[in-house]
């Protein structure tokens, strides 16, 4: 799992410090194939709060796969129903980088606007892959309840995560946006006046 794919956002979730709402709360939970630990391409062991077993979409509020470079090998294929099942509830399923290539593999992009690294290399690593004509270039995509992004767009792949919950005010979810991407002072300034009073 590349672990750093996933920090923006998993950070305003779990701390919600700049929600709209201050009362409203998500609590992040891992997920594994099994319940053994998982060490990250960071480093990190990560030990599931839930097996696959233990998943289903009336309890979730989003389903986030990070990247990785392991997401075609036979060992995940158990994950894409539970990707398609979440897809049918209607509860977003957000991937990036690797995670689109297995999404590709399986058919989960062939009907929904998407992004990943490169169309050339969905194409050549998922010879199944059959969305190419809704492929798009920019660094991350939202169509209906699937967000896909580029490995290298952790930042707009939380701004779209963060857009499509509507936990963030516009004006709010533009400065956080701003000040992470540009490090302006102006941005924080902008992002603090943008909160709800109170």
């Amino acid at each position: 799992m590349a672990d750093w794919e996933p920090a923006y956002v998993l950070a305003e979730l779990c701390s919600g410090r700049y929600f709209r709402n201050r009362t409203e709360k998500y609590t992040v939970k891992t997920v594994g194939i099994t319940p053994k630990p998982a060490t990250t391409m960071g480093g990190l062991k990560v030990l599931p709060d839930l097996t696959l077993a233990d998943l289903t979409p009336a309890d979730a509020g989003l389903l986030i796969l990070p990247g990785g470079d392991t997401w075609l090998d036979p060992v995940h294929a158990p994950i894409y129903p539970y990707v398609r099942e979440f897809l049918d509830a209607r509860v977003p399923v957000a991937a990036i980088c690797g995670a689109t290539m297995g999404l590709a593999a399986n058919g989960l992009m062939d009907d929904r606007r998407h992004t990943s690294n490169d169309p050339g290399f969905l194409q050549t690593c998922c010879p199944s892959y059959q969305g190419a004509a809704l492929y798009v270039r920019e660094p991350a995509v939202c169509d209906r309840d699937l967000i896909t992004a580029s490995g290298v767009a952790p930042l707009e792949f939380a701004r779209e995560i963060l857009k499509k919950l509507d936990v963030f005010s516009p004006k709010t979810l533009d400065s956080w946006y701003r000040l992470y991407l540009t490090h302006e002072a102006a941005c924080f300034y902008s992002l603090m006046e943008s909160l709800p009073k109170g």
